[in-house]
């Protein structure tokens, strides 16, 4: 049986841009609307014959800003989903919303077209902090939002939220997370703010700025782990937390590198032993689908032994973790020598085993960039030594 397919359908829309986000994604670009359904629909027609015999377990449209695209759009390009590919009964469905372009008129259209998840991007419960960072939604947006998808019938909602904000502390944080847990989602996200190359936000830091430092946002973060722990939510990833049952599948196939198919621009895929992407440009992409022309910014096949690197840096991600007989069956290589070194990493309480099975602790997941880092060292330097042994053997 064919392994199960994500389908990822970006939105590259915005009706403003925030400060801090580097995703593709365009304010002002309304006109294009129309002529973007028309490409993503055409796209969807030629791509789903490459799909057949792949159940479709989740679909995800992501941002942008989905919701300000229009439920009505969503609900066509649903429409065809399920026409062109093999969307089963009780695929995960899920929209992204920002609070203040949803309704419950809305909502009610893409709860009937067959949505039933909503990631809401409440991102703070301080209006100072909002406006900081120019997010356009007030806290009170983010309550009506969630009291419209409750009424239009929605039960699995996520919130994401974002620490480290330009003058954040830590009791306004934890006043927001405590606000977020009294709207009771299903999921939060949450994540320490990045100041991303090119960005508004980055031009403000370099005129002086000053923003939360590392320190202060693991401290955040930790507590953060803690409470959501204690109030039912158990984190599962790095920035993930839910109610048991409620891990986002789609997310989690990124994690545990399962096949996934995007569409838009800037979108990436991993289908069929292949990973690419599409061209970050909105004009080009609709031109390359609807006249023919190139839309692939990037692609490689990615041989099974080397894929050997993504288990590692993705499955750490995860509170799952890595498992040393799940990697000798599946890649052919030692586990041994990366068991030592966690074993080093969990005297420093940056990682914990049991069964078998290693994975990184929240304390270990704050430096994770450098523990993944250093394991891919050895990991490859382990993968080089077992290429030349045979014909060292050799007489």
């Amino acid at each position: 049986m064919a392994d199960k397919l994500g389908i990822y359908i970006h939105i590259p829309f915005c009706r403003s841009k925030c400060d801090y986000c580097d995703f593709y994604s365009l304010a002002g670009r309304e006109d294009q609307m129309d002529r973007y359904q028309k490409a993503l629909l055409a796209h969807l027609k030629e791509t789903a014959p490459l799909a057949q015999g792949y159940p479709v377990d989740s679909i995800y449209f992501g941002g942008g800003t989905p919701s300000y695209y229009g439920a009505k759009r969503i609900k066509e390009l649903l429409a065809h989903l399920s026409k062109l590919f093999q969307v089963e009964k009780d695929a995960e469905i899920t929209v992204e919303c920002n609070p203040d372009s949803v309704d419950l008129k809305s909502l009610r259209i893409l709860r009937k077209a067959g949505v039933n998840r909503l990631s809401i991007g409440m991102q703070s419960a301080q209006e100072g902090e909002l406006r900081a960072i120019h997010r356009i939604h007030t806290p009170q947006q983010t309550n009506q939002a969630v009291e419209a998808a409750r009424k239009a019938k929605f039960t699995n909602l996520s919130l994401d939220l974002i620490y480290g904000l330009p003058g954040q502390t830590m009791e306004s944080w934890k006043a927001t997370v405590e606000h977020a847990l009294s709207l009771i989602p299903q999921h939060l996200s949450c994540y320490g703010l990045k100041v991303e190359e090119g960005t508004p936000l980055a031009r403000r830091v370099a005129e002086g700025e000053v923003l939360p430092d590392d320190d202060q946002q693991a401290d955040l973060y930790l507590w953060t782990v803690g409470r959501l722990e204690r109030a039912g939510l158990p984190q599962y990833e790095i920035s993930n937390f839910a109610k048991p049952g409620y891990e986002s599948r789609h997310n989690l196939r990124y994690w545990l590198t399962r096949p996934y198919i995007g569409f838009g621009p800037g979108a990436h895929s991993d289908f069929g032993g292949r990973r690419y992407s599409f061209v970050r440009d909105l004009d080009a992409y609709i031109r390359g689908v609807l006249e023919g022309g190139d839309i692939i910014d990037s692609s490689e096949l990615i041989p099974q032994r080397e894929r050997c690197g993504e288990y590692l840096m993705l499955r750490l991600r995860t509170v799952r973790g890595v498992d040393g007989r799940e990697y000798r069956h599946t890649y052919f290589m030692d586990f041994a020598p990366l068991e030592a070194r966690l074993r080093e990493f969990a005297a420093q309480g940056w990682a914990e085993e049991a069964d078998g099975r290693w994975r990184l602790t929240p304390r270990g997941f704050l430096v994770s960039n450098q523990l993944i880092g250093d394991l891919l060292d050895r990991q490859e330097q382990a993968s080089w030594e077992d290429l030349i042994r045979p014909r060292q053997d050799q007489p």
